[in-house]
This record gives structure tokens, C-alpha cells and sequence, in this order.
């Protein structure tokens, strides 16, 4: 049922209650207001609210409630999940809201939540200052700092929640509240790492910290458990300004690499080091010494630049499958199964990512925010992505087979940004020692469960 069709006065006020613009089926501009990152959930919303001010978000979250909408959040669209969007529901679109503001003096800044961290990046670099972001710039800072935040300081400066020090929160009562470690103290908490569950975000503001340049790129390896096992080592003791990511892919034709490697399964290291230039040459030789080197771009260059190397190669419309998992360790028997299914990925695009999550990571304790799995030191991400929709099954179940074979090897649970919609059983696992605090919170925020797209914490 076209539910705009039962709506007509509604809508009408919808659109004199909103400065942004309101997209129904039919409208010139509903295919491209209803499409996200991921081309796996092609869905038709009911309505979407493109919103430019915190009054517009409002306007749609008590519209949906009013009208008993499934109500969906979209900041960069990139949720793998797809919960950006909904069948014959509401969308709360905020990518046109994406200022960011700097105190240069304070060492903060204060992002609107359509922003993605390009443009956080692009703003704080013109201070020499950055935090915790995505490792694609098109990445939403919502979803990312939401789910918890890994990327290419983790190690030097901890997560994104970790850095956040303000929010502005629109509740399923379409209330707008400031919270900080002052103000509403428990929704403050459950917005590190609880995600989308508490109400919609308008503005995140961030502790930054002086980093200007970085020695930053990629170097390849063949692929081969020997060199994983040298790095799972290295990370050990590493100075926390380097933030080097685990890869296996297929061989992309650039031209670093030889072109006999070009589609050949091999892994690599994404490296930031934020290190002081004088120490490049070590680093350097660090990376080095874990195995032969086949391919190798790594240079002195603005963080922003790190944070797009991988921006051409996963551009919007691709179809993603992803799973996740934490380790307190990468066993010898985690990197075999990671090796076999490198030797299989199914598509150029394809990859696992493994991410170090120790150092200061480590120095906020398991309940201080949301994000509970302070006891992890690794985080994988692998699935895969692919052009063609008629490889959807096909990859699915390969996805789901390189998960089940992973699944003695780490931990119970992993990060809520690397689920995919099938995992809602894993959520109270997800949450761990704090589920039942989230809940509580969900409960006072929002107890008829308004925002449940997402992995959902039940009130």
C-alpha cells in the first residue's frame, strides 16, 4: 500500500513544518532521495525529510511516530546493513547537514550530523588538528562515532566515542537535549558505542589533537600466514603513532604494484604514522621486515589524503555483505582460516580488514562508555562487495561460511558497525557487560522503540 496515498492533509503540514525538502513516490527527485551506500537494500520509503536544521529532524521524528511510521536515520548512508532506509517508512535524511566548526583554541569541533569526515577532516586540518575518523572520507561521522569509531588513530588518541565530548539528541518525543559527561550523563554514556538507539543526533562535537601529516599509503605482501603472524607481532610493540590495518585482497592494478600481481590474492598493511618525520625511515624499515615487499605507496601527506586512498576503489552502489568479530588475540589458527579465504576472495572489490584496537584504546575501561570489548585487541571486518547482483547469494553464503569457520577463534561478539542485518541475535553479545544499562537507558529515552532500525536494543 502506498501509504502517502492515505496521508495527503498530513503531508501537507509535514511540508509546512520542514525548511528542507520532503520527497514522496512519484517526485522527480524519490530514486535519489531513497538510495544508500550499499546497493543491497534497494527499499522504498513512504517519505523522506531531507532535513538542514535540527527543527526539520523534529518535524519527521514526530511524524513518524504520529503516524506509526517505521522510521529510519540516514547520516552517511553507509550503514552495510542498509538501516539508512525502509520499505513504506520514514526517512530522516541529514546530508545536508554537514557544517563543522573548529575552536582551534579549545581544540574542538562541533559537526552536524550529515557530515562525513571528509568534510570533518577538511575542516580540522586547515588547524594542523584531527581525531579519531572513518578510513573511507565518505564515511558518516554518525554511524561511525554511534557504533564506536575505529580508524587510523585509534592506537594514539582511542575510538571516536572516545573523543566525543557533546551531543545534540532529538528524542522519540521530539525533544532536542544537549548531553555531556554533565547533562543527561546516561544518555551521554549509551551514545559511545550504543548506536542508533537513543534518538537521532543533529551534532557531535570532538576533542582534536595536533596532527598535521602523516607517513601514510599501503604495502603489499604475497599472501602468506607468515607475514600476518609478523605483524600481529609488530603491533605488540609498536609506538602508538603508528596505526597500521591488516589487508587481504585481490591485486588492484595501480602503478606500485607489478601487473604480475594484478588480481592475485595478496595482503597488505594500511599505515598512518603520526609519528614525527625523522622516525619515517624506521617505520619503514618495520614494515619491511615482515615479508617481501610486491607493491609499496607510502608517503609524507596530509592525514585527510590517508583517509581517501580507498574512496575510488568503493564508491557508492557496490553491494556489500559483511560480518565481524573481536579477538583479545590473532591466534595462529584465526590468521589459517583468514588465509584460506583470502586464497578465495570472490570479486576485485572483496576484502577483510583487520583492525588493532589496543594502546589507548585500552586506557577507558569496559564500562566507562558503551563500547564494551575494551579486552579486545583486534577487530575483523570481511565480506565481501561486489558489481553484480546475481552474485548476492553466492557471496552471502561465502561471507557466512568464513564467519562460521572464524567463530572458535574470537571472541562472542563484534563491532555493531560490521553487522549486517541477520546478526540482531547477536546484540545483547554485542553489548556485553552493558546491555542491561542500554536497555534501561532505551527504556527512559525511547520505550516504545521508535528508533529500531538498527541493531536494536529492545526497551
Amino acid at each position: 500500500m502506498d501509504t502517502t496515498q492515505t496521508l495527503p492533509d498530513a503531508l501537507d503540514t509535514l511540508r509546512g513544518a520542514v525548511r528542507g525538502d520532503v520527497v514522496v513516490p512519484g517526485d522527480a527527485a524519490y530514486d535519489e532521495a531513497r538510495k544508500v551506500y550499499n546497493a543491497l537494500h534497494d527499499r522504498r520509503p513512504a517519505v523522506v525529510v531531507r532535513a538542514v536544521d535540527a527543527g526539520d529532524v523534529i518535524a519527521g521524528v514526530l511524524f513518524a511516530r504520529d503516524h506509526a511510521l517505521p522510521l529510519a536515520v540516514r547520516g552517511g548512508a553507509h550503514a552495510v546493513a542498509g538501516y539508512g532506509t525502509v520499505d513504506d517508512g520514514l526517512v530522516v535524511d541529514l546530508s545536508r547537514m554537514r557544517s563543522v566548526h573548529v575552536d582551534p583554541v579549545t581544540r574542538t569541533a562541533r559537526a552536524e550530523g550529515g557530515a562525513t569526515w571528509g568534510d570533518f577532516n577538511h575542516a580540522t586540518h586547515a588547524f594542523g588538528l584531527a581525531t579519531t575518523g572513518g578510513v573511507i572520507s565518505t564515511t558518516g561521522i554518525a554511524g561511525l562515532t554511534l557504533g564506536g569509531g575505529m580508524g587510523n588513530l585509534a592506537r594514539r588518541y582511542g575510538l571516536s566515542c572516545d573523543n566525543l565530548v557533546q551531543a545534540d539528541v532529538v528524542t522519540a518525543e521530539g525533544t532536542l537535549l544537549t548531553c555531556d559527561a554533565d547533562h543527561h550523563p546516561d544518555l551521554f554514556w549509551a551514545l559511545r558505542g550504543g548506536g542508533g538507539n537513543f534518538g537521532v543526533v543533529t551534532s557531535f562535537a570532538y576533542r582534536l589533537h595536533p596532527v598535521a601529516d602523516v607517513l601514510g599509503g599501503v604495502v603489499l605482501y604475497p599472501l602468506d600466514a607468515d607475514v600476518a603472524r609478523r605483524w600481529r607481532d609488530m603491533v605488540t610493540d609498536a609506538p602508538e603513532e603508528l596505526n597500521t590495518i591488516f589487508l587481504m585482497v585481490l591485486g588492484p592494478d595501480l602503478p606500485f604494484l607489478p601487473e604480475r600481481w594484478h588480481g592475485r590474492p595478496v595482503c597488505g598493511l594500511m599505515t598512518c604514522f603520526s609519528g614525527p618525520a625523522t622516525e619515517d625511515e624506521k617505520v619503514l624499515a618495520l614494515l619491511d621486515e615482515l615479508g617481501p615487499v610486491v607493491g609499496r605507496f607510502v608517503e609524507r601527506m596530509p592525514y585527510p589524503m590517508v583517509n581517501t586512498l580507498f574512496d575510488d576503489d568503493l564508491p557508492p552502489g557496490l553491494y556489500h555483505y559483511w560480518k565481524g568479530n573481536f579477538s583479545r588475540d590473532l591466534t595462529d589458527g584465526a590468521i589459517d582460516v583468514h588465509m584460506r579465504y583470502g586464497e578465495t576472495l570472490p570479486s576485485m572489490e572483496s576484502d577483510t580488514a583487520i583492525f588493532p584496537i589496543d594502546g589507548a584504546c585500552h586506557r577507558v575501561g569496559p564500562e566507562d562508555t558503551a563500547f564494551a570489548y575494551r579486552d579486545a585487541s583486534f577487530s575483523a571486518a570481511f565480506g565481501t562487495t561486489h558489481t553484480d547482483p546475481a552474485d548476492n547469494e553466492a557471496n552471502i553464503a561465502w561471507t557466512r561460511r568464513y564467519d562460521e569457520a572464524l567463530r572458535p577463534h574470537t571472541q562472542e561478539a563484534g563491532y555493531v558497525n560490521f553487522m549486517d542485518t541477520d546478526d540482531q541475535a547477536r546484540v545483547r553479545a554485542n553489548y556485553r557487560q552493558n546491555y542491561d544499562r542500554l536497555r534501561a537507558v532505551k527504556r527512559h529515552y525511547d520505550p516504545g522503540n521508535l528508533f529500531r532500525l538498527n541493531h536494536n536494543i529492545e526497551p
